[in-house]
């Protein structure tokens, strides 16, 4: 059974509450949030897990490799109720003075999946940053760590989705979609996470909703999951759109 995620910005208690309701509202199909761990705002998303969870119990916070202490207890170490959670490498802080550790995926993975034995771990896919080869490489390697599943950089490419498909086609994998709206957008995508976009997308909301849906058909025919992270976007104008091709 497809299970359908949407990716949350915590940027403080009042408005993550309104967003999660917001999805009540908009978007019911929905029955997972999953949030990342942003150091630009001081909540965490281990944190916000307590504000989401009573509206979504299934709540997946990001936990981010290099911000584990190992000397400390593991986020969410006591949160009875929390369930799943991804772990992601984390980039290096902007702010130098940010103490951080010399922790691997592999390494904070290893840790939960010994400390807190009860938890899902997920991590990351990245199709854009290495050689498929070793990207999947590094997939195995997470595997082996204690990684049940997979949460993908989003794609925006159907040949690619399907190409990346086939690659894990074995595997429990939540397929990342987001709207690019807007030239500066399609640029902090292509800079910053290295996307190569297919030379005909075009970055309007339209454009990116007509995409979603094509994409989300496919996943759900393959009964694959999905997280959609509606960045720089109206929740109520990106997804109930979405809503015909999932109900």
């Amino acid at each position: 059974m497809t299970r359908i995620s949407i990716e949350l910005i915590p940027r403080d208690n009042e408005s993550l509450l309104i967003d999660t309701q917001l999805i009540k509202q908009y978007f019911p199909v929905a029955d997972t949030i999953n949030i990342p761990d942003l150091m630009r705002f001081p909540l965490r998303s281990w944190e916000a897990f307590d504000i989401t969870a009573p509206l979504y119990p299934n709540t997946i916070p990001h936990i981010r490799a290099i911000d584990i202490n190992p000397d400390a207890p593991l986020p969410g170490h006591n949160q009875n109720d929390l369930k799943e959670i991804l772990i992601i490498q984390g980039d290096p802080p902007a702010d130098l003075h940010k103490v951080t550790y010399p922790n691997t995926t592999e390494t904070i993975l290893r840790r939960y999946k010994k400390e807190l034995p009860h938890l899902t771990l997920y991590a990351a896919f990245d199709p854009y940053r290495r050689s498929p080869k070793e990207e999947l490489e590094y997939i195995e390697s997470k595997e082996a760590s204690g990684a049940t599943g997979f949460f993908t950089q989003p794609i925006f490419d159907e040949k690619l989705l399907e190409l990346c498909m086939d690659w894990l086609h074995e595997k429990t994998v939540f397929w990342g979609l987001s709207p690019v709206v807007g030239p500066k957008s399609k640029s902090y995508w292509e800079v910053t996470n290295r996307v190569i976009f297919p030379h005909r997308f075009e970055p309007t909301l339209e454009a990116n909703i007509a995409f979603a849906k094509r994409a989300l058909t496919l996943i759900k025919q393959t009964n694959n999951h999905t997280y959609l992270m509606p960045l720089r976007v109206k929740l109520e104008k990106y997804l109930p759109p979405l809503l015909d091709v999932l109900l």
